[in-house]
């Protein structure tokens, strides 16, 4: 997930705490005054006449305003489905629409998350039938993070109830990213499984190499441990990976499977020997991670042969990020590399409203934080004169009086982990996204 700096100074003023006034910020657009077209800039005008309205963003009920979004869609195999925050009920709620929708009219068959390999295999367990409940599910994989939500148990449990209703056309859940929770033990177990009964005589090896390695369920305990220490175990955890590439056997499936899990545990073991002290280091670390979740999700694509919509941050479906040096090369720009126009970003920016942050990305609960509607010379001011309240556009056909306004970098909301406002990130929306989803208002995700 994004990590930013924790934010100072304005921050505090930019909180909306009164009822009262948050209820003047929130007027609803239809109440002012509509200039007329020549008041209106050449970029509203031409962003307005691109425009399509939103009829909701929760799921259910008619998809028919969703056509021109499946047009756009195309033939692209992956769809990376932004989230200008990681903590707004819309952007939450608006992946099960999308997600649904592309089920049943383009033959999406993946639902792939910014959350760890392994959590993410425990989800798909449930979602193909296995015991315990939605809640339970989430509870037990997305606990600590922004996902730990109301809107991520209703996903999980549509996805099992599709697959009750149409056995024939299943979906399935995957976690692209490195880390915990969910590494456990359980996935060093389902490698030496494999090596157990495909080359026993690598077991030794691979048993020795693991030692102290298993189980890894809290990263940030783990990244108190002593540096030198964590990059020890990150070659260890390389050389495991080394003999499992080696002990190929009769079931190709079966090697494939065990290769990839060994794979994202040396990743995440390599992401965890960085200095958090050295910003360089940060940054080597956040390229890998990209990297790493851009090659999770083209395995997946390359090995189940479906489509897949790739839920994450803004800043890692794009191509650009909003810190670009500390994500100098996100995994929207690696899964263009490798899938060329058969991958589309989705981005989404909001006018203003609630999220759920944290004071640290290292740690620390998730709280609510609100920010006033976005002011003149941020992207969110220009988008929300639209005068559809909700609405998507197709970047990649914007006329010139519109890409000259896209092409060019403004402060925008943008928060992961944390919130940084002071000052805010800026963004060039053009080159960032191939279509961009604009909502006015935005409430913090509901917790479970």
């Amino acid at each position: 997930m994004a990590a930013h700096k924790k934010p100072t100074g304005r921050r505090e003023l930019l909180m909306v705490t009164a009822a009262g006034a948050a209820t003047a910020l929130w007027a609803p657009k239809a109440g002012a005054a509509t200039p007329t077209d020549g008041q209106r800039p050449s970029a509203v005008r031409a962003l307005e006449r691109m425009a399509h309205p939103l009829r909701a963003t929760d799921p259910g009920g008619r998809t028919t305003d969703l056509r021109a979004l499946g047009r756009m869609v195309g033939a692209a195999e992956v769809v990376g489905l932004g989230e200008a925050t990681h903590g707004s009920h819309e952007f939450f709620a608006m992946k099960e629409r999308v997600f649904r929708h592309l089920v049943e009219e383009k033959g999406f068959t993946t639902f792939a998350l910014e959350m760890s390999w392994t959590a993410g295999l425990r989800i798909d367990e449930y979602v193909q039938g296995g015991e315990g409940t939605a809640r339970r599910i989430a509870e037990e994989t997305l606990a600590g993070s922004p996902w730990e939500r109301e809107e991520f148990v209703s996903l999980i449990a549509w996805m099992r109830e599709h697959n009750h209703r149409r056995p024939r056309h299943r979906v399935r859940f995957m976690g692209d990213d490195v880390g915990a929770p969910g590494l456990g033990d359980r996935i060093f177990e389902r490698v030496t499984s494999y090596v157990r009964e495909a080359h026993p005589r690598s077991l030794p090896r691979l048993v020795e190499l693991y030692a102290g390695l298993r189980p890894l369920d809290d990263i940030f305990a783990y990244l108190g441990k002593p540096l030198a220490e964590r990059r020890q175990n990150a070659v260890r955890a390389e050389r495991a990976l080394e003999t499992v590439t080696a002990a190929t056997g009769t079931d190709g499936e079966a090697y494939e499977w065990a290769v990839q899990h060994a794979r994202n545990i040396a990743r995440t073991f390599a992401f965890a020997a960085l200095d958090v002290t050295d910003p360089a280091s940060v940054t080597a670390a956040e390229h890998l991670r990209d990297r790493a979740m851009a090659d999770n999700v083209a395995w997946w694509h390359r090995r189940a042969g479906g489509k897949v919509l790739l839920s994450a941050h803004n800043g890692h479906v794009g191509f650009l990020s909003t810190h670009p040096r500390m994500y100098p090369k996100t995994q929207g720009s690696y899964l263009r590399d490798a899938l060329g126009r058969a991958y589309l970003a989705i981005g989404f920016t909001f006018a203003g409203g609630s999220f759920l942050t944290k004071d640290t990305s290292l740690g620390g609960e998730w709280t609510k934080t609100t920010v006033p509607p976005a002011t003149r010379g941020m992207n969110e001011h220009t988008l929300d004169r639209v005068r559809h309240r909700d609405y998507y556009v197709d970047l990649r056909t914007a006329p010139p009086a519109a890409r000259a306004w896209l092409d060019t970098a403004r402060p925008t909301y943008d928060a992961g982990s944390v919130f940084e406002a002071d000052p805010l990130p800026t963004l060039a929306l053009g080159r960032a996204y191939d279509v961009l989803v604009h909502l006015h208002r935005v409430r913090e995700a509901e917790k479970l």
